[in-house]
This record gives C-alpha cells, sequence and structure tokens, in this order.
C-alpha cells in the first residue's frame, strides 16, 4: 500500500503558497482553474524539497562516519549527480560532481561525501562557489592531505532564456594540499575521466 509522507511547515507552505497565487495572477493566469488550483502549495513544498540544505550541517555528515585508517591514497567519489538552483535565475542547474581526497588519519562514509555535495547543491547557489563549499567542507573536517572538486552542469539559465544554447557544460574546479602538485591533478583528473 502507498503511504505518502510529507514533511512539510503546513505555515511556511501556506505563507509560500500565497506568494505563488499572487505570482501566478501578476503573470496573467487565472489561479482558480482546475489546472492551477493546487500548483501554489505543490510550488511551495518543491521549493521546500529543493531547498532543503539550509536544514543541514555538511560537517556534521562527514563526523557522523569519521574512522582511524592509516591510507594515505586517492579516494575517489565520482558522477554524483547535482540538481541544483541558480541564485540568480531560481532555475535548475543539473551535472556531476567529481570528489577526491587522500586521508591523513582519517577516512570517511563514501556516502557522506556525496551527502556532502547534496546538502550544499539543495540551497540557491552558483556553481563556483557550490565548488569550493565542497571542498572546504572535506578539508575542514577531514584535514586530509588533500582535497579535489571538480563539478560539470548544465544550466538551464543559459538555455532555456538569455543566449540559450542547448549544450554547453560548465566546469568548475577547486583543489588544495597534494592535488596543488600537477602531478597529482592529473592523475585524479584521468581517474574521473575513465569509465
Amino acid at each position: 500500500m502507498y503511504n505518502r509522507d510529507d514533511n512539510y511547515d503546513e505555515e511556511l507552505t501556506g505563507q509560500l503558497a500565497g506568494h505563488y497565487r499572487q505570482i501566478l495572477a501578476l503573470l496573467g493566469e487565472d489561479a482558480g482553474r482546475e489546472g492551477l488550483l493546487k500548483t501554489p502549495e505543490r510550488v511551495a513544498k518543491a521549493m521546500q524539497f529543493l531547498l532543503q540544505g539550509y536544514d543541514q550541517e555538511p560537517d556534521e555528515i562527514l563526523q557522523q562516519a569519521m574512522f582511524k585508517e592509516d591510507y594515505r591514497q586517492m579516494v575517489i567519489v565520482k558522477d554524483i549527480e547535482i540538481f541544483s538552483l541558480c541564485e540568480h535565475h531560481l532555475l535548475p542547474f543539473i551535472g556531476k560532481a567529481h570528489v577526491g581526497y587522500i586521508p591523513n588519519g582519517y577516512i570517511t562514509g563514501l556516502s557522506k561525501i556525496a551527502r556532502v555535495v547534496e546538502t550544499f547543491a539543495r540551497r540557491l547557489q552558483v556553481q563556483e562557489r557550490l565548488t569550493t563549499q565542497i571542498k572546504d567542507c572535506i578539508h575542514n573536517t577531514l584535514h586530509p592531505l588533500g582535497v579535489a572538486v571538480v563539478i560539470e552542469a548544465q544550466h538551464l539559465c543559459m538555455q532555456m532564456r538569455g543566449i540559450q544554447k542547448q549544450h554547453s557544460v560548465t566546469t568548475t574546479s577547486d583543489f588544495t594540499g597534494a592535488f596543488t602538485r600537477a602531478a597529482t591533478r592529473n592523475e585524479f583528473i584521468r581517474l574521473i575521466k575513465t569509465c
């Protein structure tokens, strides 16, 4: 049997829905017509879901699964799907993050790396800041020998409006420690490009 699980703040949902009703009216739509009756509430809930990263602490996510380990080679979690909202137009950007670090006495659960990416992505973002926030969180929490983050994403604000370039991809990167050395950085880039 299907059980629907809605964990939304009812008061916030009501307030947001009221504003979305006004936005629809200002855009010339009839918010009372059948197809739009529940749209303001749906959008209010969607925005709470898409921006739930504000309620999460990414450093705490890593701290929940920190383990002492004498491993000092590269650990890479690649192709982590990203769905975020551009803070300039509130349109999605979609892509993949590739995250690597070289432990210095501590490792973390692999899923925690993906959760850190997800937490920062579920906030209003620009890709450049998202890249740096992920790097800084891992660097400041695990204190590894180095961190590498590369994000490749398509921005609907460039594809649906403005310049309308359908196949453009934006790549950002940030590196610390051992990854600032060309040989280590090149190994990371080579490994994230392999199938």
